[in-house]
């Protein structure tokens, strides 16, 4: 009997442990999208620092 009601919650709760598998792997990719961005804008700043920055340089000075 008591493996019966074990079963029977088991069965239950595999569709809410799915959605959290789908929104789970929904933050993964957005996560990723984001860091991707993020380094490729870091990327072209290291590469010309001085064509992005210039009018912040003027500013100091």
């Amino acid at each position: 009997m008591m493996k019966t009601h074990i079963l029977i919650v088991a069965f239950l709760t595999m569709p809410l442990l799915q959605g959290c598998t789908v929104l789970a792997i929904a933050d993964v990719a957005a996560s990723t999208v984001i860091y991707g961005v993020k380094t490729a804008v870091n990327v072209v700043d290291s590469i010309t620092p001085d064509i992005i920055n210039r009018d912040k340089s003027k500013k100091k000075d």
